[in-house]
Formats: structure tokens, sequence, C-alpha cells
């Protein structure tokens, strides 16, 4: 990336004010603000060309040995990119490396796959490496009881006194007997059969006969006198 006469002015002035704090004018924030924005738009376009070098460096692999000549300008100029070279870049670069061309290649490519790994190997160093977990906690058992049994532990170390031994096996309890069968309700007692029929209400209450009328009385005789 190359940076004109008027943009080196700008990038010095940012660096002073940068080393230096003072009070910029707003020119010179313009100015910045211009450079930042054209360097971000630099930074796409030469990601986007690399992307496309990459591509174009894959199917001329996958040509290989015909296409041996133009892999190898193809790799170069994708290295000035920043491209790093990959496994499938030095397979190939070791079979060509009867070229004066490919042998060169290879050998700047092995330097730049080894300073690769001791970065990443760095990188791995430099890391924090995890806390580790202390050997009573790296196995949970529940305790005997479930909650209740949590409940009265709380309550015996509030009295004073030790909590319950997780390595203490929970005492069996006496398995519950089941409760008796309630008996059959037994079958309500017959009325019992009276020992001589019960009259009916007309043996109780004869109806009465009706009374004949009187009937009319003849005069007797009379006897006569004497």
């Amino acid at each position: 990336m190359a940076f004109g006469v008027e943009e080196l002015r700008v990038l010095r002035r940012a660096l002073a004010l940068a080393l230096h704090p003072s009070p910029a004018s707003a020119e010179d924030v313009q100015d910045c603000l211009r450079l930042a924005e054209s360097l971000d738009e630099a930074m796409r376009e030469g990601a986007r060309l690399r992307a496309f070098l990459v591509a174009d460096l894959a199917r001329y692999r996958a040509a290989l040995p015909g296409t041996a000549v133009g892999y190898l300008a193809l790799l170069e100029e994708t290295l000035g990119t920043g491209y790093r070279p990959g496994p499938d870049d030095l397979a190939a670069l070791r079979a060509l490396r009867g070229n004066p061309v490919a042998a060169a290649l290879l050998g700047r490519c092995q330097v730049l796959a080894e300073e690769d790994v001791r970065a990443r190997l760095a990188r791995a160093t430099a890391r924090p490496a995890a806390p580790a977990v202390p050997a009573s906690r790296t196995r949970l058992t529940a305790l005997p009881g479930g909650l209740s049994g949590v409940l009265e532990g709380a309550g015996t170390d509030s009295g004073g006194g030790a909590g319950p031994d997780p390595a203490r096996k929970p005492e069996k309890k006496p398995a519950e007997k089941p409760a008796p069968a309630k008996p059959a309700p037994a079958p309500a007692p017959a009325d019992p059969k009276p020992s001589r029929p019960i009259p009916t209400p007309g043996e109780v209450f004869p109806r009465r006969r009706p009374t004949p009328p009187p009937t009319s009385a003849t005069p007797a005789p009379q006897l006569a006198a004497g």
C-alpha cells in the first residue's frame, strides 16, 4: 500500500496528535477522517483481490502439472498479498522441485509455514490456563434424605452440631406394613316373620249389619169381656 504526499502529511499530523495531544482544528479532523475512510477502502479492496487470487490459485493447483508455469507465477503474486501457503501448496511445490522457480518458492513457503506454526504455538502458550477444579469438587453426590436432609443438616449446623456426613449411607427405613383390609359390611337382618297372621282391618273392625226397619204392629184382638 503506497501513500501520496498529501496522505503522508495527514498521517504525520495524526501521529503528532496521538503522541502529543493538543486541540485539533476542524480541517485536521476532516483530513484524518478522509484518510481513515481511504485506508478502510484499500483494505477491503486488498481482501477482495486476495480472495480472487486464492480461488484462481486453487484452480491452477488442481490442474497440475500442466499448469506449472502459471501456478508458480500466481503463487508468487499471491504470497505478495499476505497469503500463507497451506499443505496443498507445499505438496505441489515438492512435486515440482525439479524446476528452479519451484525450488526457490518451496524454500520460501517452508519458512513462512514454520513461522505460522511458531506463532500458533506462542499464542497457545500465552493463553491463560483454565483454573483447576479442586479434587473435592470434581464429583458431586446427592445428600441422603433429599431436601429434608439438607434442611435438617442446616438446622443442626445452626445449633452448633455437626451436619450429616455425605459419606455415610442412609439408614434403611422399615418397610411399611400394608393396612388391613376393612371387612365387608354384614347384610341387614331380614324382618322377623310373625308367629300368627296379622288380622286385617276388616276383621278388627267388622261391618255392622243394617238393622231391619220395624214392621207395623197389628192390633191384638181384644177379648170380649165376660
